[in-house]
């Protein structure tokens, strides 16, 4: 449990438990200097904790943990909380203590006078609510609605043409902006997401590589165009599975909980079912 002057875990003091493999208890009190290990040093902080007034205890698959702190009116504990926790089964250890890398959970920000405390859901939550929304809109609906445009309404040509270039290019454009707010976030955050980041650099290399084609593609009678065709349409199919697969990883990293998922799987089912009656629509016309 960190109190923090601006939300963030760095330059925070921060009370931390955990109940070791062996089942004792230890609760400590670091300042988080900054992001590295040698910064993040125990026994220091500007909390000024009552002596045995620390306990930690795990009952029923929950951590309880207490501690007693000394205020006067002069000085009080910042009135931001931020809540983390660390991952299972890694514990500090003597002589350092290190702390292991923690995922934020949720931000606080409480009255000492009224008692009175509101939920904010975590640092940054709009930097991270504006990544995860423009990606699901840039990547993960305007290119499928594109893709379903190029292949099922050639017939109204070239109008086809122009509505699928542009719906790509607004997703696209959407989509990078959202990446840059992701790696903004990382950075303020220091999260640790490796893979959601790895796929999304993915992501945006085959829509680089999709523009690339774009402007690079051979006229309709030429003997490449249907090798160009084959990969334009192989690759934004790779595009859009791995967007679907890391939308509901981001989702899920970010603790936006069931209702993101199921409004964006809503989405899919509605795009889905589109898909299937003008699939069949195509069938019957053939």
């Amino acid at each position: 449990m960190g109190f923090s002057t601006n939300g963030a875990m760095v330059g925070s003091s921060a009370i931390v438990g955990w109940v070791s493999s062996d089942g004792a208890g230890v609760v400590k009190q670091y300042h988080l200097g900054g992001t590295s290990p040698r910064l993040v040093v125990p026994d220091q902080g500007n909390l000024k904790v009552v002596s045995n007034s620390t306990a930690i205890i795990s009952q029923s698959l929950r951590l309880y943990m207490a501690f007693q702190l000394e205020t006067d009116n002069d000085q009080q504990p910042q009135s931001r909380q931020l809540y983390s926790v660390g991952r299972t089964g890694v514990f500090p250890s003597a002589p350092n203590y290190v702390l292991s890398e923690h995922q934020v959970k949720v931000s606080t920000s409480i009255n000492y006078v009224t008692g009175q405390s509101t939920s904010s859901g975590g640092p940054y939550v709009k930097l991270r609510r504006s990544h995860g929304v423009l990606n699901m809109i840039g990547w993960g609906i305007l290119m499928i609605i594109g893709a379903i445009v190029a292949r099922y309404f050639k017939q109204k040509d070239p109008t086809w043409f122009y509505l699928h270039t542009s719906i790509q290019l607004l997703g696209f454009v959407l989509g990078i902006i959202g990446i840059v707010c992701g790696f903004i976030l990382k950075n303020r955050l220091n999260a640790h997401v490796s893979t959601h980041k790895g796929i999304g650099i993915f992501i945006l290399v085959l829509g680089c590589l999709q523009v690339m084609a774009f402007l690079a593609r051979p006229n309709k009678e030429a003997k490449l165009r249907k090798y160009w065709n084959w990969y334009h349409q192989n690759v934004g199919r790779i595009l859009i599975i791995f967007t679907i697969a890391n939308i509901f990883y981001g989702i899920h990293l970010g603790g936006e909980g069931r209702g993101w998922s199921a409004g964006y799987g809503v989405v899919l089912c509605v795009l889905f079912i589109t898909i299937v009656v003008l699939e069949l629509r195509s069938w019957i016309r053939k």
